[in-house]
């Protein structure tokens, strides 16, 4: 239990993979539901789920960062699968058959987490390798160093990496 006597869990998502992605916003928006704090750390590729996709900067990036940031996806739901995503055709058939079976899409349970409060934080090396500004993220995204996740880590009675 955290300081305040509830329960709380803690997830470093360092993967960009679609599926790990689902993974992980399904158990945090399941987590709240049953009252469970929960803090999210997006580290290197965890980072391209809390991209905003309106707010791709061109200015103030060196040739590599841009080049990284055209060759990265723009969106969560442009992120691939990690296994059998055969150039894109593996995705497509795990959303389409997700459509059918009407469950909601990867940015549905994002914006489901940002509804219920989970807190969502970036890592800070992670941005500056990446050469990620504040302004590209979700609005919701707070900039945090690596020992800020590890007092949430200390803190919680779940933790998962993901």
């Amino acid at each position: 239990m955290n300081n305040n006597g509830s329960s709380m869990m803690s997830i470093l998502m360092f993967s960009g993979d679609y599926d790990k992605a689902l993974a992980a916003l399904i158990l945090a928006n399941s987590a709240r539901e049953l009252n469970i704090e929960v803090s999210m750390f997006f580290a290197f590729w965890g980072l391209m789920l809390v991209r905003d996709p309106n707010s791709i900067p061109e200015g103030e990036k060196t040739t590599m960062e841009k080049m990284f940031s055209n060759m990265s996806p723009k969106h969560i739901e442009d992120l691939p699968l990690s296994k059998m995503n055969f150039a894109g055709i593996g995705k497509k058939m795990l959303v389409g058959m997700m459509e059918d079976t009407d469950t909601p899409k990867l940015s549905d349970f994002l914006n489901g987490a940002l509804n219920k409060g989970v807190s969502m934080k970036a890592c800070k090396l992670s941005c500056e390798v990446m050469g990620f500004g504040e302004e590209e993220l979700l609005k919701e995204v707070t900039i945090v160093t690596a020992e800020d996740y590890l007092v949430d880590a200390l803190n919680s009675d779940i933790q998962l990496f993901i």
